[in-house]
């Protein structure tokens, strides 16, 4: 891309790579509004496990990664990070130490399905600086609250968030407001 105004970083889900829906959608919403993307599998995956390892082992791998694409391709530029589901929690933990400016959850998993009181708020509170979430209503992992600094948009579906579409909308909006 010539000229991009910003780099955003995606990560998966614990149970699925790059190429799930709405981290495709949130791609081509981010690319409309000009900013390089770069979709990063962790490390478990290329090493072909499908189960994957401890929180700090992800974040201290996702940590890594972001620094280098710092260093290189995405140097100079605002960074934004985020993912789907467990890798939207690992761009939470992380987003102060990554310096990122901006936060984008999909399907954020708030908590085990049907376990409410094993919340994970906490790590969407810890963000401070501005956030999306994108979640199914009838997301069994729970629906996060609106934040100080979160907005949170509710699109038909589950936790698979299977509208490409829907997504790229809701992302390119916020986007095009966060950067103007």
């Amino acid at each position: 891309m010539d000229s991009p105004v910003a780099a955003l970083v995606l990560g998966h889900g614990a149970g699925g790579g790059v190429e799930a829906p709405d981290l495709i959608g949130a791609t081509g919403a981010a690319r409309s509004q000009r900013l390089a993307v770069a979709l990063v599998e962790q490390p478990y995956r290329v090493a072909g496990r499908r189960s994957p390892p401890p929180a700090s082992t992800l974040d201290e791998a996702w940590t890594a990664i972001v620094a280098r694409l710092q260093e290189g391709p995405l140097a100079d530029l605002p960074l934004l990070t985020g993912g789907r589901s467990s890798g939207a929690r690992v761009a939470c933990r992380t987003a102060a130490d990554t310096g990122s400016v901006a936060v984008l959850c999909l399907a954020f998993p708030l908590h085990p399905p049907g376990r409410p009181e094993k919340t994970r708020l906490p790590e969407l509170d810890a963000v401070k600086v501005p956030t999306l979430v994108v979640q199914g209503t009838n997301d069994p992992f729970g629906m996060p609250p609106d934040g100080p600094a979160r907005t949170v948009a509710a699109i038909a579906g589950t936790h698979s968030l299977r509208s490409s579409g829907a997504v790229a909308a809701i992302v390119s909006e916020w986007l095009a407001a966060l950067l103007a």
